[in-house]
């Protein structure tokens, strides 16, 4: 028998060493099949296709699969016959081909056919067949003679999620989507024990499973279509490796990517053979992959650690018991044995129960999703409330990317025991959970919401701590005490309460200002910033012309120190951007993450520019304008607080070789909607109409779903009703980096068209994902509006298209796309729709749109300052250059 064994692993490798060889190329055809020992590398190299033997199998098996070709380590991400290996004891080997019907098949010497891509697809006399190429992402890719999409590695799971790969989570009307499933073992690339994907019973969740047994649970998902950037350090010297993570709905589908930048080193997820669910990254310094994270990461978090009405602290890491609760045994429980979990102090008995609000938790698992339709949470409470089972819900509104619109609520209710529950802090992947409390309901219910508010007043501190004890008490004794008794003690202490409260924010009033609260919760400070009634005082840098000071709109203004505080002293830390007119730091004002926009002292953004921007964005209120929070202009500091965008801009997202995997089609053609709707609301919609005269891509912010705002309105100017265009004295340097219309860079004059003109090249930038450039050429032409309408001209259009999109654009979208950009860019100011038009354009189509003439073209040449002065002083036309860096 083991003569056998040595004579089979012989013949094996045998096989492997004198098959010939086929060259190395990233694509395989039909008639040319695909032996061991020979592998098609793609484009760029990273990635290898062929046949392997894992090291321990006996007898030894051959599986067809996809590696990194770069890295030493013999690392596998994709196997295509993990449950139907191919012997190797044979000297018939096994091939892969390319058949007739476009289908990748995987037989053995004898011809039975071991694996097969069962694509459909017509046979094609076409001269130019279909292939199967291998991308540079991993991807295996086969492809019809007219290039279209038969089939991808990519939609088939092994264990592995690369970068750019979608994990599907909900597909069609199917519901739940793939799984990922583990290797047996180190060397067994068969379908191993443990699996990673959405509940089939709901996509709402995400489970890793030991076979039918859940081992880890996500939150239920509260609908967040979310873009995040994440970093981890992959040893104590090497510099932070950023992960781009989206979770996307198109209504079609929900699913999860991830891309990294281009020089990042090799990274992938994987569900391992031991249950977990890992980030890992290749160390080029020590040649092993490093684990950056793990899930699960504590024994804390594992499904039901904590048993029923149990929770999982994340900051303690520790199992406690939900409020009202206690553990059911208490002995088992200070050993650190929680699987038998809390039981209530008080019973239900439906009359006097009430629930009360358990911020920043991950809600229980057994839920049941009722009432689709509902709009608001009041009527997720009442959906429990009418049902004396119901023993806890939790409500939101599942917002949609889809273009269909609209929102879908989430109304879960619970009625058996709450089970895997964790208090994970307020973020996307959190709920608020209603829990029902026996005598939670009137008094008490009352008496819950005022203790709340007092605690919240940390100047009360010493006051609340006694009052507290005091509620506490009398909240107990409902239903074991007569009611009256309980009215009789905190009636006095109740109204002495509210009178001292009262007497406090009238002191507050009479001073002028609502003072900052630092609220302690969750062991960190919220910082609440009111009004300040002192705004008179700061009516220099907010006067808006005689007889219109800013103050009358009311407008918040914050504290310096108070937003020192919120920005840890502005450290480098906080800071998220910079540019010629300061830096820009995300901080947590009331609550509320912001983004503080702090101009430097040299900025060339002077107290004129601060104004504007100050009291422009204070009158405006839109869906795609930036929103204006605060400001501050204490001394020679001058600072504006914005609502924080996660994505932050969309220059950062769209020329980034790794984050523009996130902008598809879809998202791409929402964002030019989006900017087109926000310019006519400040060119026709709002009170005034006004010019942005900055429109580019490092102005345009993108949100948690990818929603475009117009942000950076400090060269912004008003318009009166009758007025059609203006001419400036200052001509910024940035004009002469594409963005500006030619009356404006070259004689100073602006009207809404030059917006129009800004609108055009952003257009052009986000279909093509070129960068508009003054110093150097595009394809052989000076500037990306002369490519563009060149190209166009040939018939050409869809060269245009960025490749990033390429799999998921509609032509259709992209040539009305194109055409309006090109109607926009045109020379004469005239010859350009206004903006009312392509937003009519954009949203309904058109087949009658005109012919648009060749863009302008002005020189760029490097010119000293003193020969532009001399023109400009020599010349009819009066304006000034001032060097200001773009920002």
């Amino acid at each position: 028998m083991a003569g056998w064994l040595a004579f089979t692993c012989c013949a094996g490798a045998l096989i492997l060493l004198f098959l010939p060889s086929l060259a190395s190329e990233d694509r395989l055809v039909s008639g040319k099949p695909l032996y061991p020992g020979a592998t098609v590398i793609s484009d760029g190299g990273a990635f290898a296709l062929g046949f392997f033997a894992p090291s321990n199998s006996t007898p030894a098996k051959l599986y067809l699969g996809i590696w990194y070709n770069d890295i030493p380590e013999l690392t596998v991400v994709w196997v295509a016959n993990r449950r139907n290996p191919s012997p190797t004891n044979t000297f018939s080997p096994p091939t892969l081909s390319l058949s007739n019907s476009s289908n990748l098949v995987l037989s053995d010497g004898g011809g039975r056919v071991i694996w097969t891509t069962d694509a459909v697809a017509s046979t094609s006399s076409s001269s130019s067949p279909s292939m199967a190429v291998l991308e540079n992402t991993g991807n295996l890719v086969v492809r019809s003679p007219n290039g279209s999409m038969l089939w991808q590695s990519f939609d088939h799971y092994t264990d592995t999620v690369l970068p750019g790969m979608k994990l599907r989570f909900k597909y069609g009307a199917q519901g739940g989507g793939q799984h990922l499933v583990s290797w047996k073992g180190p060397g067994d690339p068969s379908p191993g024990r443990f699996s990673y994907g959405a509940d089939p019973a709901t996509h709402l969740q995400i489970f890793v499973w030991d076979g039918d047994r859940p081992v880890v649970r996500s939150s239920p998902w509260t609908g967040y279509l979310v873009v995040s950037e994440r970093q981890y350090q992959q040893d104590n010297n090497g510099a932070a490796v950023v992960v781009y993570m989206s979770v996307v709905d198109d209504g079609e589908e929900i699913y999860m990517t991830y891309t990294v930048a281009a020089d990042a080193p090799r990274i992938r997820y994987v569900v391992t053979h031991s249950g977990e669910y890992q980030l890992r990254s290749w160390s080029n310094k020590s040649s092993v992959w490093l684990v950056l994270s793990r899930w699960p990461s504590q024994e804390c978090k594992r499904y039901g650690y904590c048993g029923p009405y149990g929770y999982c602290d994340d900051l303690v890491r520790t199992c406690k018991c939900l409020h009202g609760f206690e553990p059911e045994n208490t002995k088992e429980w200070d050993k650190g044995r929680f699987s038998a979990g809390c039981r209530r102090k008080d019973l239900l008995d439906c009359k006097d129960d009430g629930f009360l609000a358990l911020p920043g938790m991950k809600s229980p698992d057994g839920f049941t999703r009722v009432g689709r339709d509902m709009s608001t949470s009041e009527e997720c409470a009442a959906e429990c409330r009418r049902n004396c089972s119901c023993v806890a819900y939790a409500y939101a509104n599942l917002s949609s990317g889809r273009r269909s619109g609209g929102n879908v609520s989430r109304c879960l209710v619970w009625s058996a025991d709450l089970v895997d529950t964790a208090k994970i802090g307020e973020g996307l992947d959190s709920d608020t959970l209603y829990l029902r409390l026996a005598g939670l309901n009137g008094t008490t219910k009352y008496l819950h919401f005022f203790l709340q508010i007092l605690s919240s007043l940390t100047y009360l501190h010493d006051f609340t701590g006694h009052f507290s004890i005091l509620i506490a008490v009398c909240m107990y004794s409902i239903g074991e005490k007569p009611r009256g008794i309980v009215v009789m003690i905190v009636s006095p202490i109740l109204g002495t309460g509210v009178v001292a409260l009262c007497i406090l924010l009238a002191w507050l009033k009479f001073k002028g200002t609502y003072h900052v609260f630092l609220m302690r919760k969750n062991n960190y400070n919220i910082v609440h910033a009111g009004k300040n009634r002192k705004w008179r005082k700061h009516k220099t840098f907010y006067e808006h012309g005689k007889g219109h000071p800013a103050h009358d709109h009311e407008f918040p203004f914050v504290r310096f120190e108070e937003i020192a505080l919120a920005t840890n002293n502005f450290s480098e830390t906080c800071m998220i951007g910079q540019g010629g007119f300061g830096k820009v730091y995300k901080g947590m004002l009331g609550g509320q993450e912001v983004a503080v926009k702090r101009l430097s002292s040299d900025s060339q953004q002077g107290t004129k520019e601060f104004r504007n921007e100050v009291i422009l964005i204070a009158k405006l209120q839109h869906r795609n304008l930036v929103r204006l929070l605060g400001c501050c202009g204490e001394g020679d500091e001058k600072l504006l607080i914005y609502e924080y965008l996660p994505n932050k801009s969309l220059d950062a997202t769209l020329f980034d070789d790794s984050r523009r995997l996130l902008l598809d089609w879809t998202t791409r053609f929402n964002i030019i909607k989006g900017v087109a709707r926000g310019l006519l609301y400040l060119h026709q919609d709002s009170r005034l109409t006004i010019i942005h005269r900055d429109l580019k891509a490092g102005n345009v912010l993108l949100d948690g779903e990818m929603k475009p705002k117009i942000a950076d309105f400090g060269m912004a100017r008003i318009f009166c009703d009758n007025q059609q265009n203006a001419n400036t004295q200052r001509v910024l340097q940035w004009s002469r980096s594409g963005y500006m219309a030619p009356e404006y860079a070259m004689e100073g004059i602006f009207s809404t068209k030059s917006d129009v003109y800004s609108f055009g090249v952003l257009v052009l930038e986000v279909v093509t994902g070129i960068k508009r450039s003054s110093n150097s050429n595009i394809m052989g032409f000076p500037s990306l509006t002369v490519y563009s309408w060149n190209t166009w001209k040939e018939g050409k259009t869809e060269e245009l298209v960025d490749s990033a999109i390429m799999n998921t654009h509609s032509l259709d979208e992209v040539f009305l796309c194109v055409h309006v950009a090109l109607l926009c860019v045109q020379e004469n100011p005239d010859d350009r729709p206004c903006i009312s038009s392509v937003v009519f354009v954009l949203e309904n189509g058109s087949s009658t749109l005109p012919t648009p003439n060749r863009p302008a073209y002005f020189t760029r040449q490097r010119i000293p300052m003193e020969q532009i002065i001399d023109d400009i002083q020599n010349s009819g036309n009066s304006f000034t250059l001032s060097e200001i860096h773009g920002r």
